[in-house]
Order: structure tokens, then sequence, then C-alpha cells
């Protein structure tokens, strides 16, 4: 493994000395920036590169700090889920190798390996290309040597990458749009799964040794595998020695095999990799761990390691929705926008405030906002968060800092505290790229809603004025359509009274036909259902139950399941019935539960009831 290190220590000075003068060049534009030759001087090689772009993006992000935008947590209804934030990769300084035409075409990327110097992206026309230093045939060109100039996977063109993950060797996994999982990389303990321990330059199509099942998630730990399969089942490969496979035994495991045990029989929904350590969450909301807990990363209150799945029973009654870990340590997300915190906290990684690890979960208070996403990497001992206001946070090891407590940035999305932050910049997930090179229709015509300089009618509701387009209007919905008719009266108006709903209702709802995305909080959004079912829009109301999914708290639930059944939305009515059942204690202490329409609270009872929530 030495002889491996030194080899791409030589490589990385190779590229620095190769790119040192275009850098140079680029660097003095700016005075403000240290001359390249000193650095080079006193450092050397590919680092140079590096390291001056972080000087680069310090100063920006110093300098634009209050021109950092929040991001859009609307529902989109592409996913029927918050809006990805979309980032900047530039901020990698890997892709400082790429032209910027290069850069403009990158549709997702990842950035991986001890420096950080290594990088897969894919094009918006399903290219996939390798970029790096290539330690362990990591890049998975078919070769072992470094890349300056982006070479093309073949194997992987054209297939829709929907998970990649990482190892610490670097050993690679991704899943495609069509459920094929592939490998390539270091391949020491068998982590690749193809049978060998031998090396693997070129993608390998593991899913064909675990009966050809559908793969909707992969996970990496420093030198193990994991992969979540469409029938809820979790196969396990690679290195083994605390058990972080999950046979039940610490012998290596070459192949792939499903993680079965305390496993059997459930359904899992996600899965994470510590560097030696598995995580698994049900869909139930449960938590399972198994593999090395010398820092009490699997939460099950006791140091020693686990062979098996092994329920973190402090999470008892608590539905957990997404979990991730770092190098040692454990986030999970509630289903009410919690966050709990659990493992190694050397570096203030769990954001308690202390550096003392954690064998339970310990929940983390930020401001008091629902928390939407949290993000750590096996890689490095970082923290992040992003709230449903659009807020990111990060606490842990930050630029050589030990930050204890989460801290607010200015940051839109959790991926950039990982680009400027973390040690090393690697990527914590597969990275979405959004390039605004000019606007498109559809942004436009966002620009234009509510505008009274090109609008060619009023709403008044409440008092307030919207300002639309009535083609728009007649173009994207039939109630309207119908309305603009010459033989209705409305067709003549140039206001139209609007007394049926409120005016944040029908102002989001206007904003929809010109955005398809919905900004409402969920009481308003039960609004924006009636309307939504007077208006026949299907659509939107699909959008709004998945605001009120989103939204639902002990408090409310009971008041979003009357409305879900007012509206005949059957699939957010089991919804909201299954939160209230995982919370039922909770819930009937509100008062909202005991002011409901006496027939709703009887058939709730009765169906409670027939789900076993009263046995003794």
């Amino acid at each position: 493994m030495e002889e491996v290190r030194a080899e791409c220590g030589l490589r990385e000075k190779a590229l620095g000395q190769e790119y040192g003068k275009a850098d140079a060049r680029w660097l003095y534009s700016d005075p403000n920036i240290v001359s390249l030759e000193i650095l080079t001087v006193v450092l050397g090689g590919f680092l140079v590169l590096l390291l001056i772009h972080a000087i680069v993006k310090d100063k920006y992000y110093r300098h634009t700090a209050k021109g950092w935008r929040k991001c859009d947590s609307t529902i989109s209804l592409s996913n029927c889920a918050y809006k990805p934030v979309m980032v900047d990769v530039g901020k990698w300084p890997v892709f400082s190798l790429l032209s910027p035409q290069e850069i403009k075409s990158i549709h997702q990327a990842c950035v991986f390996g001890t420096s950080a110097t290594e990088a897969i992206y894919v094009t918006k026309n399903d290219d996939v290309f390798a970029l790096g230093v290539n330690c362990s045939n990591c890049l998975g060109i078919g070769d072992g040597q470094s890349v300056v100039t982006p070479k093309k996977i073949e194997v992987l063109c054209g297939k829709k990458i929907i998970s990649l993950s990482y190892g610490s060797g670097p050993h690679i996994l991704l899943a495609t749009k069509d459920g094929e999982t592939y490998s390539w990389g270091l391949n020491s303990y068998g982590q690749l799964g193809n049978g060998t321990t031998g090396p693997g330059s070129l993608p390998f199509l593991v899913s064909s040794m675990f009966y050809d099942k559908k793969a909707v998630e992969v996970s990496c730990g420093s030198n193990h595998s994991m992969v979540l399969t469409t029938e809820g089942e979790v196969y396990s490969w690679g290195y083994n020695n605390c058990g972080q496979v999950g046979s039940g035994s610490t012998a290596s495991q070459a192949t792939p095999r499903r993680v079965t045990h305390c496993l059997q029989n459930k359904w899992v929904i996600g899965i994470a990799c510590g560097q030696i350590s598995s995580m698994a969450v049900l869909d139930n909301g449960e938590v399972y761990s198994w593999g090395y807990n010398g820092s009490g990363q699997l939460g099950t209150g006791i140091n020693g390691n686990h062979l098996t799945p092994c329920r973190v029973t402090a999470l008892q009654g608590i539905c957990i929705l997404q979990i991730t870990c770092g190098s040692a340590h454990t986030l999970a997300l509630t289903d009410e926008g919690l966050l709990y915190a659990w493992g190694a906290n050397t570096t203030g990684q769990l954001g308690i405030g202390s550096k003392i690890n954690q064998l339970v979960p310990v929940l983390i208070t930020l401001e008091k906002e629902r928390i939407v996403e949290v993000a750590a990497c096996h890689s490095t001992h970082t923290s992040a968060a992003k709230t449903q206001g659009g807020q990111v946070y990060m606490w842990g090891h930050c630029r050589g800092q030990s930050v204890t407590l989460p801290r607010l940035t200015h940051f839109s999305c959790t991926d950039d505290v990982f680009a400027c932050f973390a040690s090393p910049a690697v990527t914590w997930r597969l990275l979405s790229i959004e390039q605004d090179d000019h606007l498109t229709v559809a942004q436009s015509l966002h620009k234009e809603f509510d505008s009274l300089e090109t609008s060619d009618l009023k709403f008044c509701v409440e008092g307030k004025f919207i300002h639309v387009h009535k083609a728009v209007l007649k173009i994207r919905c039939e109630h309207f359509r119908t309305m603009f008719q010459s033989y209705w009266s409305e067709d003549e108006k140039e206001v139209i009274e609007i007394d049926q709903f409120s005016y944040p209702v029908y102002h989001a709802f206007l904003e929809y036909l010109y955005t398809d995305s919905v900004n409402l909080p969920p009481e308003d959004a039960i609004g924006l259902l009636d309307l939504a079912t007077s208006y026949c829009e299907n659509k939107v109301k699909k959008l709004c139950q998945e605001i009120i999914k989103r939204g639902i708290t002990v408090e409310n639930a009971f008041l979003l399941l009357s409305a879900a059944v007012r509206y005949d939305a059957k699939d957010l009515e089991q919804f909201c019935f299954k939160f209230c059942m995982n919370h039922l204690t909770a819930i009937t202490n509100t008062d909202a539960f005991w002011q409901m329409d006496g027939v709703l609270l009887k058939e709730f009872i009765g169906k409670a009831s027939k789900c076993g929530a009263f046995r003794n």
C-alpha cells in the first residue's frame, strides 16, 4: 500500500509541473493573489494547483458573502420532492484541469481520493469521463495511468447513473437507472465483488454476481461495499475484519451475499457505510447497524463490534427517513425533521458542543427549524445539514478547525461545505450540476409572473392584486380556458374578484401555472388542495400532498389527515394515518385530535384498532 501511495505522489507532482504555467497565467490576472513561482518552490507538485485554487475560493467566499443565495425549497413536478439545489462543479480543485467548454458539459460529478485528486463526471449527453491521479486503477479506464485530459469510460456511456460511492483504496461502485451495478479500482479485500482479489481497471458488472437483482442505491466503506435492491434487500461484500459485511463472521467476502439475520423479511429503504461500519434504514423507520463499534458509531450503547445487523433500540418510537455516515460517526434524520447523531466526536463532528464520543443517539438542535437533509462522508470528519428554510449548517473538522456546534453558513447546499471546508475536499454524494448560460423559456416565464409591466389581467384576492397573462392561463389550465370564452363575462374583464380562496393559496396556484412548482407551508397547502380539487388540477393535488408530507408534525398530523379524507387524497390519507400510528401517544394528547369531527375520530379509532394499536 505504501508503494501505491508513493506512486500517486509522483503522479501528483508530474501533474503539477505540467499544468503550473497555465495556472500561473490565470492567477496573475488578480494582483491580490500570491505568485505561483513562490508556492512552487515551497510545495512543488500537484498540490500547487490545489492550494492556489483553495486560496482563490477562500477569497471569493469572503468577498461575496452577501451575494450567496438561499436554496429553493419548493416542490417540483419532476420528482414530487424538494427541488435539489444544483452546485457549481468548479468549486472542486480537480476540475481546474478542464476547459470552460468541458465544465459546461457536465451534468453529474463525483470527486474522491485521499487528496481529492480523482473525479468521474457525466455529460449532458450521458457520456462518462474520468480525470485525475488514478491511484489503484480507480478511474476505470483500463490502465493505471494518470489522466490530465478527460478519458471516456466507454462501457458506462449511455447508462444513466443514479447512485455512486467510493472507498478509501479507492474503489468505485455505481448503480444505473436500469438497476445494473458496476465496480472497479482497488480489490485487495474483494471489495469489487468479482470473486477475486486482483485489481480491476475496468468496470465490472457486479450485479451479475447477485442474481441480476436491480440496484437502487450503493454505498462503500473503506474497503467493503453494499447495494440496496428494488426488493428492499441488502447485499454486501469485501473486507470484513470487524463484521462490516454483516455475514456473522470476520472472514472477508469476495462475492456479494445478502445481509439477512435481523433484516430477513424486512424492507430496507436506505443504506450507508462508515469506514468499517454499515447502517440500514427500514420502511418503518427502524435503524439497524453492524461492523466496527470502537467509537460507538453503531449507536447500540456499547463499544463492542456487531457481526450481524443489530437494531438501534435507542431510536425506539422514532421514525428515521435518512441516515448518513462519517468516518466513524452517524447522522440520522427523522420524519419530523429532527437530527440525531452518535459515534466518534474527536473533532466535534456530532455537533453537541464537546468532543466526547456518544454510544447512543443524541438529539441535535438547529435553531428549532425543520431539517430536510443531513450530510457526512466516510473519508472526512465533517458534518452538514440543510433546513426547510434553505439554511446550511456545518460542524466537525472544518478546514483544520474543530467546530463543536452547528454553525450557520451562507452556502446554498450541503455540497458546498465539503468543497470548501472538508479535508480532503471530496463530494459526499453524486453531484447534480446546473449551468446558468441564459434564461430558458421556463425561466423567462417564471420571471414574468405577477409582472405589472407585461400583464394583461389582474386577480383581486383579499384586496391584493396578482398580475397575470391571460394567454398563459388559457394554455396552462382548463378552468381558465373555459372561463375566457367569448360568452363568459370574465373574458371582457380586466380585474377578476376571487372570494372563495385566500390570497396565499390563489397566488401559489397562479405561480404554479408559470413555474410548475408550489411554495406553501403545509397548512396553506390544504387550501390549495381544495382549489386543485375544484379546478380538477390533479398535478397540483400531488404537489400539495408532497408538501403536506414534508411538513407533517405531531401537532398538525390529525388536521392534515382530516384534509386528506375530505379531498379524497388516498395516498396522503395513508401517509398521515401511518404517521399518526407511529406517534399515537403524542397525537392523542393534541387539541386537534379531540376537536376533530366525531365521525372521523370514530373511523380513525376503528382503523387504528384493526392495526393493533390498542392491544395489551
